[in-house]
């Protein structure tokens, strides 16, 4: 008797957490997009800002946006992946490996402004002559390395997740180990290792102030991977904390709220999607 009032009672406890969280996070959602939603227009998403964001649009942060989620992703998916498949296909358990982990764990757990001192640093100040100083590859950069943790412990754990047999069935039948990897394990793993992909981009879309010190915060379009730009995230920051105008700032975050959203559904979407196709 007294194990089932403990379990209604934790479930009732669950219940209430998880509906404070829901209420915490509509209450946010909706006071920025009631706020935020009068000010998006075909002109506001379009036009160049003018007086420093004062006024106008927030195209060139949209472009700017695109462009870094793209050159980041395009850096720090590869080499996520192929550590990944290093670590649970073709390492075994030494120190070495040991070391790779916990070093991972610990670079997910550095403050995203020390990735932007580093990144400033380094790509910015030392590789300037490469990156071309302030600069979408300089973000991208920082960007990869920040993205990296996630992106490699989410494909770690979706290969370990493919059932060993599937693995067996293709060497008993005559593939090489490199086929296995490529044919069978990675495209298994593939819904699992797009989540952590999506999650890197979420981090990386929404951060500040590693971006601020290496992307250059540029209101013009950028040209090149080697021009400064800013994110949709700067501009909301930069127009609220430096120009004042909180009308543009709320604007923009719905602007960003329904771009993070509609990335989620398509990417649910897809997943479905492929796990059906993979299933049959």
């Amino acid at each position: 008797m007294k194990s089932k009032t403990t379990e209604k009672f934790m479930k009732v406890i669950l219940w209430i957490s998880g509906i404070i969280t829901l209420l915490i996070l509509v209450t946010i959602l909706m006071y920025i997009i009631s706020r935020g939603l009068s000010k998006i227009s075909i002109g506001f998403l379009t036009q160049l800002p003018r007086r420093m964001g004062m006024e106008g649009g927030i195209y060139p942060a949209i472009v700017g946006t695109f462009y870094f989620v793209i050159v980041t992703i395009l850096m720090a998916a590869p080499v996520g992946i192929a550590t990944a498949v290093y670590l649970t296909e073709y390492s075994g358990q030494n120190i070495w490996v040991k070391v790779i982990r916990f070093g991972n764990d610990m670079l997910s757990a550095v403050p995203s402004i020390v990735f932007g001192l580093f990144g400033f640093a380094l790509f910015v100040v030392k590789l300037k002559p490469i990156t071309g100083g302030w600069s979408i590859l300089s973000g991208a950069l920082t960007g990869m390395l920040m993205i990296l943790p996630t992106i490699i412990r989410s494909s770690e754990e979706a290969i370990k997740a493919v059932p060993q047999e599937y693995k067996e069935a293709s060497l008993a039948l005559g593939a090489s180990n490199e086929q296995t990897i490529t044919s069978i394990i990675i495209p298994t793993a593939m819904p699992g290792i797009i989540t952590g992909v999506i999650l890197g981009i979420g981090r990386v879309i929404g951060e500040t102030a590693a971006f601020l010190l290496t992307l250059g915060g540029s209101v013009l379009i950028p040209s090149s991977i080697f021009s400064p730009a800013r994110t949709l995230a700067m501009h909301i920051y930069l127009t609220a904390m430096e120009v004042g105008a909180l009308d543009m700032a709320f604007g923009t975050a719905s602007v960003l709220i329904i771009t993070i959203l509609i990335l989620n559904l398509v990417t649910h979407m897809v997943l479905n999607r492929y796990s059906r196709v993979s299933s049959r």
